[in-house]
């Protein structure tokens, strides 16, 4: 049959069909592409070269043997079977938004994506499991891993940064699972401004805890911006100083000179081979850091990152998963004790209360829009239990006074600082930021304890 044929086949296929028509005339053209380019050839140009030359080719195939398409059809056709033959098919355009944060297929046929904090569901389609399956084969292959049912699960980086997770049967019952999040951008804290997350009065107020050293947990939900929030607030270390940084999946993108950046790697498909954050960040005490900035700490190393804030390493980041100020110490004290060193979890109190400084606490909003909830500060001591004075907070409008746009409306309150705080910052050579006054009874003045 020759491709004229096999064309207007797909043609006659797909017109009661809907999508498999296009999936039809992609698999047809594809096929023939790959019949006529050097494969040899093509492996020696870079990815923007291959995607030209393949445009090209495919091109002249259309004007030669293909059917009367329109400009735009032809565009579009042309830009599937390259994405097909060279990139992640239908996730390509998907990729190349800017404006989509998380991709998630279940399945073949389900893609869902996130926007502005909304997720919604996209008329896009593979064309069969197995087509999913090379698809989610080229994207591990392309980070030395492999997928399949001796090894059904995979957590992986991309060499652009995207974070990828991949889950198959038979432990994923609805099918093949993809979710591929987006390397975020790099935003400034003057841009965080801008889009309502702080004010101008809590980024002088996070200046002048950055540059006096305070050690500082970001804290927030899934995907509230923690390391949004974490890599603008890494704008503010000194150029001079030499900054590592620890994370599962590198996504931080300091703009310093004297950076190192670490990142732990699974075990191999032998189940060798594993570096975890606690072997970085004991690992990164050795290399004279000026600061250490984790990307997360979930386990063991919270202890390890805990002992380095509060023996010499003072003005050091982490962030932690939880859903509240309070709920972030607790958790630091829970992630602390899975430790294999034996350690009163009373002691444990004694340990944060004497290493973390500063909760900044994010809050992603009903209308999707992320802001910094509160900041506190952690005013206890030894082993009592945790004491915190927020310093600022978002205080919502009530319900039905925001208007009609179905936004989340209000404003930041700004609370005096504590008396040990300001004189902290003097002595560091920061005056108290417009906006905060001076607690003169901070023990009895906008405190709250954390159960412990």
């Amino acid at each position: 049959m020759s491709l004229r044929d096999r064309v207007a086949t797909a043609h006659d296929h797909g017109k009661d069909s809907g999508p498999s028509r296009d999936d039809s005339l992609v698999a047809v053209y594809r096929s023939k592409l790959l019949e006529e380019i050097d494969l040899a050839e093509m492996s020696s140009l870079t990815t923007a070269d291959r995607r030209v030359r393949l445009e090209r080719v495919m091109g002249h195939i259309i004007s030669r043997e293909g059917p009367v398409l329109s400009t735009s059809e032809r565009s579009q056709l042309i830009r599937r079977v390259v994405d097909e033959a060279l990139g992640l098919g239908v996730l390509e355009p998907l990729l190349a938004d800017a404006s989509i944060t998380e991709i998630m297929v279940n399945g073949p046929d389900s893609i869902f994506v996130e926007r502005a904090g909304r997720v919604e569901q996209l008329p896009l389609r593979f064309a069969s499991n197995d087509q999913l399956m090379q698809t989610i084969e080229r994207i591990v292959s392309t980070v030395n891993r492999r997928v399949d049912e001796s090894n059904p699960m995979v957590d992986a980086r991309l060499p652009t940064g995207e974070r990828v997770n991949v889950i198959i049967p038979p432990l994923a019952l609805t099918g093949a699972t993809l979710t591929i999040r987006r390397f975020p951008r790099a935003y400034t804290l003057h841009e965080l401004i801008g889009l309502g997350s702080l004010d101008e009065h809590m980024l002088l107020l996070l200046s002048a805890f950055v540059r006096a050293r305070f050690n500082i947990i970001v804290s927030g939900g899934t995907g509230s911006g923690k390391t949004t929030l974490l890599n603008a607030l890494s704008g503010l270390l000194p150029a001079h100083e030499r900054i590592i940084t620890i994370e599962d999946s590198a996504e931080l993108q300091l703009q310093q000179d004297h950076v190192i950046r670490l990142e732990s790697r699974p075990a191999n498909v032998e189940g060798k081979g594993q570096i975890t954050i606690r072997d970085l960040v004991r690992n990164s005490l050795r290399m004279r850091p000026d600061r250490i900035i984790v990307g997360e700490v979930r386990g063991g190393e919270t202890l390890d990152m805990l002992q380095a804030m509060s023996t010499g390493h003072d003005g050091s980041l982490a962030t932690v998963h939880a859903n509240t100020a309070e709920d972030a110490l607790m958790r630091l004290q829970t992630l602390g004790s899975m430790s294999e060193v034996q350690i009163p979890f009373e002691a444990l109190k004694d340990q944060i209360n004497s290493a973390v400084d500063v909760v900044v606490q994010l809050a992603r909003l009903a209308d999707g829009s992320r802001k910094v909830a509160e900041i506190v500060l952690l005013v206890s001591h030894g082993r009592e239990q945790f004491r915190i004075a927020p310093v600022t907070r978002f205080v919502p409008h009530q319900p039905g006074g925001g208007g009609l746009d179905r936004r989340v409306h209000g404003y930041f309150e700004h609370l005096p600082l504590p008396r040990s705080v300001a004189e902290r910052l003097y002595v560091a050579g920061e005056p108290v930021p417009p906006g905060f006054g001076v607690a003169q009874a901070i023990d009895v003045l906008n405190t709250r304890e954390a159960i412990g």
